[in-house]
């Protein structure tokens, strides 16, 4: 973990949990371990850590610019943790489903020129069902 990242985490007092969403969602160039979210998904039933989880990915999810990474990690994390967490990881994505409206506009030219906006865009379309019309909107 990058030093400046423990840094914060330590001056943030951020927990367990926290620290290990913010360590999946990094700028790092590779994906999350499997472990890692593995991790984060047991985590997501005690009812305390579930909180802090959900609230630091829509942090992450609002993040915009250089931090593009973040906002795609926080996707692949999200969509492990319906798949593998605690059912209540559907009700919060449920409640928190205008974060994912926003990414709709999400626009980033990455270093080698490349527009991040369209894989925000198919990554997001995954979470269509949680919307007013989905199957999960019940």
């Amino acid at each position: 973990m990058a030093f400046r990242r423990q840094v914060k985490n330590f001056v943030k007092n951020y927990s367990d949990a926290e620290i290990k969403v913010r360590e999946a969602t990094s700028n790092d160039p590779w994906g999350p371990s499997s472990s890692l979210m593995l991790d984060i998904s047991d985590l997501t039933f005690n009812t305390v850590s579930l909180s802090e989880i959900m609230n630091m990915l829509w942090q992450r999810l609002n993040d915009h610019g250089k931090n593009w990474r973040h906002v795609y990690k926080s996707l692949t994390l999200m969509d492990y943790l319906i798949k593998n967490g605690s059912k209540k990881v559907i009700q919060h994505c449920r409640e928190g489903y205008h974060n994912l409206q926003t990414l709709k506009d999400f626009q980033h030219i990455d270093e080698a020129g490349k527009d991040q906006g369209p894989f925000m865009l198919l990554h997001k379309a995954r979470f269509h069902s949680f919307g007013p019309r989905g199957h999960y909107a019940k």
